[in-house]
């Protein structure tokens, strides 16, 4: 409403009539006005040097008119009104927040024109304050606790709440129509009152969050009747025995996207069938590995127009296994001719693969992460995906199935390759072998995770020279401190290649025995490094060193069972308040150090996380998680969680 009052006052402005001291009130009034080349006569009538003389004996006066410019009565205004027509044309908030620091007059117009609300750190502003500058936003996205959470190194009961957000959402937003969380505690009453708040509301997703059932799923399923997407990614959902599926009201469904491949529990299938059957707008869906492929064959036949299916379990229910005559799946993946991305695979039963060869051709996306496949099932299945451009995959494959890839895929852009069994006492099936296969093949790469328990500093440098487009590379070499395992040599000269020739490296993980020369490396080279992942590597406080005073573009900084202590953790004073985060676990820091910190810095929440509750009583930290907020120290900490005071 206030976007249209604010073009409304534009057009007014544009067509608003002089004022009045500028107004002529002589039938001759347009000729007069700025008309600085001449001379005006009595009778009006316009003179010049050049005019032939006249017999009336009438005598020319001229005289002197002053150039009068037109001036705006609201010139801020009316510059507002044209940025934020302006500023509806950037999209990126990296553009946007350039803007809004030119001025204060830039700063209101982009706050009025933003739509999309991103907060990267929960704790590091207020609701209130967030939503009391960005007052037209429609989409809200906001991440809780940081990456580590994910791999246990942080209790679950740390915090990021939903409540107090979507609390002020109903306040401030009443026409939100898409929210997407990450790594945030959800409760089934916030997604009641998310549910029952805006009417307009059409997507939510969440991505790692807990702490909601399928009851939330049930308020959301029955009160939005605009959701176009519904999205749960690697979440926790608890199994409160409630028929979610059967909740979206009857009648032609609106769905574009439904995402519950995360959910551990059965679901009513006939129900979900029908909803597919009435949702012509549904272009993704990923199932559980409770949809059976019999399952999956009755969806796909009702749905050919999907782009984007995560199968299900993709292996028979007992009734078919039993002898009943099976489904034409091959033709069922034949009809989907819009399909590019393919994932799923849960409980695989690897003599059913071949029903996907038919989309193979067209596939940009495939994801193998839960199929234990091995080289054997992939070649014909890879041999046709000329276009594949995003690949997941477990390390089953081994060098040889990595070697397939890098024959087929030339047009691969994202690889990541996971461990079957995470163990580091263990010889993996994928090794230096593998990478520099994919090195040589997939030249177009730009992303890589690929865990392994061995490798090698020549591998490593020939995918920095045969790859230079990349943007992330993370190798992460199960086991702690393991060298190149034919030289014997430290892992420097790998990684310390990688940021020197990919120029365009925003995010890399380390991992392997590294010394501080490695550290010295991305200090030196890594620019425009902005996370960095560090395990189980060092010598001294010389490496953060290098890493803190190098690369000024770091945002987020995660370290765990490195030799840093507090003298490495105060060379960064200069660059903490332009961080996000940092997260150091299992390092040599003391309480002593991170007070020092806390005083140095008192717009940065230093926070100690001790699963003993005795901080008090210990000198040695556990875990330091230090970010910067406008609100200073949170109210909802648990008994683990220590924040230290600028007066402390």
């Amino acid at each position: 409403m206030r976007h249209d009052l604010s073009l409304q006052q534009m057009s007014e402005d544009d067509d608003r009539s002089p004022p009045v001291d500028l107004r002529c009130t002589s039938s001759s009034s347009n000729n007069k006005t700025r008309n600085c080349s001449g001379s005006i006569s009595a009778s009006g009538s316009s003179t010049s040097s050049s005019s032939s003389s006249s017999s009336s004996s009438s005598v020319s006066i001229p005289v002197s008119i002053p150039v009068i410019e037109y001036q705006s009565p609201y010139p801020d205004q009316v510059l507002e009104n044209v940025l934020e027509n302006v500023l509806c044309f950037l999209t990126s908030r990296h553009d946007r927040n350039a803007a809004s620091l030119v001025c204060k007059s830039w700063c209101r117009a982009e706050a009025l024109t933003r739509s999309e609300l991103f907060i990267g750190n929960c704790y590091a502003v207020s609701p209130t304050r967030a939503m009391g500058r960005f007052s037209r936003v429609r989409s809200v996205v906001l991440k809780g606790k940081p990456r580590f959470a994910d791999f246990n190194l942080m209790p679950p009961t740390w915090g990021a709440h939903f409540g107090p957000w979507v609390s002020s959402m109903t306040k401030f937003y009443p026409w939100l129509e898409k929210v997407c969380l990450k790594r945030m505690s959800v409760t089934d009453d916030d997604l009641a009152l998310l549910a029952e708040s805006f009417l307009g509301f059409k997507e939510l997703m969440l991505v790692c969050c807990d702490g909601f059932g399928t009851s939330g799923l049930a308020f959301i399923a029955t009160n939005c009747r605009q959701l176009r997407v519904l999205d749960l990614i690697e979440s926790e959902v608890s199994d409160d025995e409630e028929d979610w599926i059967s909740c979206f009201p009857e009648g032609e469904s609106r769905l574009e996207s439904l995402i519950f491949d995360c959910i551990e529990c059965a679901i009513n299938f006939e129900a979900l069938e029908k909803l597919v059957a009435r949702s012509p707008s549904l272009k993704k869906l990923r199932l559980n590995r409770y949809v059976s492929i019999g399952q999956l064959y009755r969806l796909m036949i009702r749905a050919p127009q999907l782009t984007h299916l995560g199968t299900g379990s993709f292996s028979p229910s007992e009734v078919v296994a039993q002898g009943e005559s099976e489904p034409d799946y091959v033709s069922a993946f034949a009809a989907c001719k819009s399909l590019v991305c393919l994932s799923g695979f849960r409980e695989i039963t690897p003599d059913y693969l071949p029903a996907i060869y038919p989309v193979c051709a067209n596939l940009t996306s495939l994801n193998f992460s839960y199929a234990n496949i091995t080289a054997e099932h992939l070649k014909p299945i890879i041999s046709n995906c000329h276009k594949l451009q995003i690949f997941w995959v477990l390390d089953s494959i081994c060098d040889e199935g990595l070697q397939a890839v890098a024959a087929t895929c030339k047009e691969l852009r994202e690889l990541r390759v996971f461990p079957v069994e995470a163990r580091e006492d263990i010889e993996g099936p994928v090794s230096e072998v593998g990478l520099q296969a994919i090195s040589v093949g997939c030249r177009k790469l730009q992303s890589i995770l690929y865990f392994c328990q061995r490798m090698t500093n020549a591998a490593v440098i020939a995918m920095s020279e045969n790859c230079p487009d990349l943007e992330v590379f993370r190798l992460c070499i199960m086991g702690r401190h393991r060298p190149d395992h034919l030289t014997g040599e430290p892992m420097d000269e790998g990684f310390g290649a990688i940021v020197r020739n990919c120029k365009k490296l925003t995010r890399l993980a380390i991992s392997g025995l590294l010394t501080d020369r490695a550290f010295s490396y991305i200090g030196m080279y890594g620019k425009l490094v902005r996370t960095l992942s560090v395990a189980f590597a060092g010598d001294s406080d010389e490496g953060l060193k290098y890493l803190l005073q190098g690369c000024p573009r770091l945002q987020k900084l995660e370290i765990r069972d490195s030799p840093f202590g507090d003298a490495a953790l105060h060379s960064g004073l200069h660059h903490y308040y332009n961080m996000r985060f940092l997260w150091m676990s299992s390092c040599r820091l003391t309480r002593q150090g991170c007070n020092q910190i806390a005083r140095a810095m008192p717009n940065m929440v230093v926070e100690l996380i001790d699963s003993l509750e005795n901080h008090e009583e210990i000198e040695e930290v556990e875990t330091l998680y230090m970010y910067r907020s406008l609100e200073g120290p949170r109210d909802d900490a648990p008994k683990f969680v220590a924040i230290l005071k600028a007066d402390g």
